[in-house]
């Protein structure tokens, strides 16, 4: 969450650098607001940059907002599905007592002691 606080003071301070007043970003936390709206791939549409420039860090800002929001979605979806298809037994092992052994498991996988 601070890195995306910081990221949004970050860039929309520099988008009220690049467009000014004139275009509508008339001051910094307006345009942080901006950013926010930006990233958050919400885009109301009420303040959107006018210069060649101010575009271009416009679309680096929307695809950081999907970069933020859907790999890591991804990522953590998939680790889910894999931990929950992962078969583990409560099984420990008269060695070392280690557990969570899978399931097929014939030796123990901290000591290797048969189970």
């Amino acid at each position: 969450m601070f890195s995306v606080l910081t990221l949004v003071i970050v860039l929309g301070s520099l988008m009220y650098i690049i467009e000014g007043e004139k275009n509508g970003f008339t001051s910094i936390p307006r345009s942080v607001y901006w950013a926010i709206v930006t990233l958050t791939t919400v885009g109301y549409g009420n303040v959107s940059p006018q210069t060649p420039l101010g575009q271009l860090l416009a679309s680096v800002v929307m695809i950081l907002g999907y970069a933020i929001i859907a790999v890591p979605t991804g990522i953590v979806t998939a680790d889910i599905i894999y931990e929950s298809k992962r078969k583990i037994t409560t099984q420990a092992c008269p060695q070392c007592a280690a557990e969570d052994h899978d399931h097929d498991a014939k030796f123990c996988k901290a000591c290797g002691a048969k189970l």
